[in-house]
């Protein structure tokens, strides 16, 4: 199941069930399933709490992934914080539509659940890669619907 959730903010993801059965595509794609993925929307400060706490960073960030994939288990399952606030700014940063950047937020953590990394160069390569992959199957997904 995944679910969304918000914490500090107030805020409602459009198109719930659209979001929820890219991300399940997304996921069989890599020919896996989607246990319980719990999507938590928050604010920066929230989420720098959260890096603090759990990371030991004390940075700003748009995303935090908690992987909880047993080894060998091909069932999905975790939690995703996601900065609204830093989405916003980074949706103007970058010239994009909120939702766009939103979008792009939320399949990365799905795709950290599927075990990629962006660490090094080659890897954010391969993430921006899978991110662009998964926001055109959403286009396309979106308007078959």
């Amino acid at each position: 199941m995944i679910s969304f959730f918000s914490e500090n903010i107030t805020y409602k993801l459009k198109d719930k069930r659209k979001i929820q059965k890219w991300i399940k595509l997304v996921i069989e794609g890599e020919k896996k399933k989607a246990g319980d993925i719990n999507y938590i929307f928050c604010d920066d400060a929230f989420l720098t709490e959260m890096n603090i706490k759990y990371l030991n960073h004390d940075t700003l960030t748009d995303i935090i992934t908690f992987n909880y994939n047993e080894e060998n288990n091909n069932l999905i399952t975790g939690d995703i914080y996601i900065s609204i606030d830093r989405v916003k700014y980074n949706s103007e940063k970058f010239k994009v539509l909120f939702s766009t950047e939103l979008e792009r937020v939320i399949i990365h953590g799905v795709l950290h659940l599927l075990g990629f990394k962006d660490k090094t160069k080659a890897d954010k390569m391969t993430m921006r890669d899978k991110e662009d992959n998964s926001l055109s199957l959403l286009h396309n997904f979106i308007n078959i619907m």
